[in-house]
């Protein structure tokens, strides 16, 4: 479904990737890993036509995308639940669902509001309330139906469940475990390796911009020495 090759992206003088491979299959569910600093971010940034790519091949579906604005990357079909939710916090929970809501793959059992509701019941009780109001947990819900609203082929988390409670970190884990098992497309950033581990079908890691491992559950788990060298655990 995804392919990135030899990924480079920059920001002014300073760059940031410097050869990023990674490829995310129909269906699969693929962690990007690293520690603070290392590129992350700035791969989903680039892979959303956010940031200019400075070199490699970025493409969806057999489509080169590289360089394609960002409102075009979503047309294709590639959800964003950014770094920090960046919900629309003068609408409220209701109206900023709606407000992307597309079905263009043309889904017989599309995303809608009352099945957003269902996956969580929190935001069917705010729905009239303003998204500004809602707690950091309750946004970051609503970020990641906003993103499902547009039904998209890859659904793209970048810190899916930076900064939240326990309880609400277990209900964000329990929803994108449902997803993965409904077979939807995933590309995440997150810190908690033991939920990865558990979720997903294959990591990859980076360092300073550049594809340092990548394998799957088994791999990881039979060397160490990857999250301890480029995670920082274990040390």
């Amino acid at each position: 479904m995804l392919t990135i090759s030899g990924l480079m992206a920059s920001y002014g003088h300073s760059q940031v990737l410097f050869g990023l491979d990674l490829h995310v299959g129909e269906g699969e569910m693929v962690t990007l890993l690293g520690r603070n600093g290392m590129g992350k971010t700035t791969a989903i940034r680039t892979l959303m036509g956010l940031l200019a790519a400075r070199g490699g091949r970025i493409e969806f579906r057999g489509e080169d995308i590289t360089g394609r604005a960002p409102e075009r990357v979503a047309r294709l079909g590639i959800g964003l639940v950014p770094e920090g939710r960046q919900i629309f916090p003068s609408l409220t929970v209701r109206e900023n669902l709606v407000a992307t809501a597309a079905n263009r793959a043309g889904h017989r059992a599309p995303w809608t509001v009352e099945r957003i509701g269902e996956l969580f019941p929190r935001l069917t009780e705010r729905a009239s309330q303003m998204a500004a109001t809602l707690s950091g947990g309750e946004q970051q819900m609503l970020a990641i139906g906003r993103a499902l609203m547009t039904n998209p082929a890859l659904l793209v988390l970048d810190e899916a469940t930076e900064g939240l409670a326990p309880l609400i970190r277990a209900e964000i884990w329990a929803c994108i475990g449902r997803l993965r098992r409904e077979g939807q497309s995933i590309l995440i950033v997150d810190k908690n390796l033991a939920a990865l581990r558990r979720l997903a079908d294959r990591h990859v890691v980076i360092e300073k911009g550049r594809t340092v491992w990548s394998g799957d559950g088994p791999a990881l788990d039979a060397a160490p020495e990857v999250a301890r060298r480029y995670l920082g655990l274990g040390e």
